[in-house]
């Protein structure tokens, strides 16, 4: 049996991943491809609950803990439903990964991307998406769009600095690994994002 694809979407609030998950998702149906939708941190029960810690504007935790918390709930997810998933042939979609930890607790955070190396090859060993969908927008309008949805979690109510800090991150990250991650403009209309993303799926 052949193994299914791994594909992620990253990026900075407000870019649009939800909506162009959605799209994505029913187009891989349309052409007949079987895919689980998952998400980080979470994706299990184990991880969810890590989610919650992570995402609760109750938490207050040094930047080190968020970024074992973010690998532990990772590790959960790797070995207890994406391989598990991709060795039935299945596709996975996942909201995040990996990536996501070189944008926030490095770029954001301004921790040791040395120390981001070694949590990933300890936790993830080796294994990496097949394609990420990165989709980009100036941070200004993707905070005008998550203020226009209401009560924000712990890491959205980080400043501005903080997430210009984490697009240049992933801009960053694009520009190093080409081949796997592809960089889209979400700043225009939905459809727009959604063509780049098509032509982009369909090389797969």
């Amino acid at each position: 049996m052949q193994k299914g694809k791994f594909i992620t979407v990253d990026g900075v609030e407000g870019a649009g991943k939800s909506t162009q998950i959605n799209f994505i998702c029913q187009h891989l149906k349309g052409k007949g491809i079987n895919v689980i939708l998952t998400r980080e941190p979470g994706g299990t029960e184990i991880s969810e609950k890590i989610r919650e810690l992570l995402l609760s504007t109750d938490s207050k935790m040094h930047s080190d803990t968020e970024l074992l918390l973010m690998f532990a709930a990772r590790n959960e997810h790797i070995y207890s439903k994406i391989l598990p998933t991709l060795e039935t042939g299945d596709w996975v979609l996942s909201d995040r990964f990996t990536d996501a930890s070189y944008a926030y607790q490095g770029g954001g955070r301004g921790l040791d991307i040395n120390r981001i190396a070694q949590l990933e090859k300890w936790v993830v060993q080796g294994f990496t998406p097949d394609m990420t969908l990165l989709l980009d927008v100036p941070v200004d309008i993707g905070m005008q769009r998550v203020e226009s949805r209401g009560a924000k979690d712990r890491i959205e109510q980080e400043n501005l600095d903080f997430f210009n800090r984490v697009r240049e991150a992933y801009i960053a990250r694009s520009e190093q690994y080409p081949q796997r991650i592809k960089l889209i403009n979400a700043s225009e209309s939905v459809d727009n994002t959604s063509n780049q993303i098509q032509a982009i799926l369909n090389t797969l």
